[in-house]
């Protein structure tokens, strides 16, 4: 599989995760599942955390993406999407909180 901008970030996510011991998974987007679910989904204390991930700031979540992270929040969870360092930052932040 080719090394891309997403996949780089992916990683980055992933070892965020690692570094403080997230709970996490990738859901398989196979076809069969719920259209739109995040990238990474998490449990950072007992709260359920959505991560989309985009290759930079221009690349936008599609509506289905937006919609779910909505209702992941309408649900008490958190959502967000990680591009850069910045992203990131804010990620290790809710995190860490």
């Amino acid at each position: 599989m080719a090394d891309t901008p997403e996949k780089r970030v992916k990683k980055k996510v992933v070892e965020l995760f690692k570094k403080y011991e997230v709970w996490y998974f990738m859901p398989a987007s196979n076809g069969f599942g719920k259209s739109g679910i995040p990238d990474f989904i998490a449990i950072v204390r007992g709260r359920f955390v959505g991560v989309e991930c985009k290759a930079d700031k221009t690349k936008k979540p599609t509506e289905l993406q937006i919609k779910r992270g909505k209702e992941i929040q309408e649900a008490g969870g958190a959502w967000m999407v990680v591009y850069d360092a910045d992203t990131l930052a804010a990620l290790e932040k809710l995190i860490t909180y």
